[in-house]
């Protein structure tokens, strides 16, 4: 979790300190995605009015911890989010919604 708060923005570390969860702007499209803390089924992009729209399954291949995942997460939508985009395994996100995580302290 160390090396992935290194990586956020501050903007993304408050977010994340603050509502458990930061957001990124894909390369590609300029769409909006919340990645939440998670190894799965842990990113949605967002609509204009900050409600998940589309939930977004795709991780590394290997046993990482999750701050390495997520970090993998956030730098795949920011610079390669078309590729990301074509392996990630979509959902309804209905009902989607997370708790804060004791991750993220």
């Amino acid at each position: 979790m160390q090396l992935l708060r290194h990586w956020l923005s501050p903007a993304q570390r408050a977010q994340f300190a603050q509502e458990g969860y930061f957001e990124v702007v894909g390369c590609d499209t300029g769409r909006q995605y919340r990645i939440y803390p998670g190894a799965a089924t842990n990113v949605c992009e967002i609509d204009d009015n900050g409600r998940p729209k589309v939930g977004l399954c795709f991780l590394p291949l290997g046993e990482l911890p999750i701050g390495d995942i997520m970090l993998s997460q956030k730098i795949a939508l920011e610079r390669c989010e078309s590729h990301a985009l074509a392996v990630a395994r979509r959902f309804a996100p209905t009902g989607f919604s997370f708790r804060r995580s004791r991750l993220i302290r």
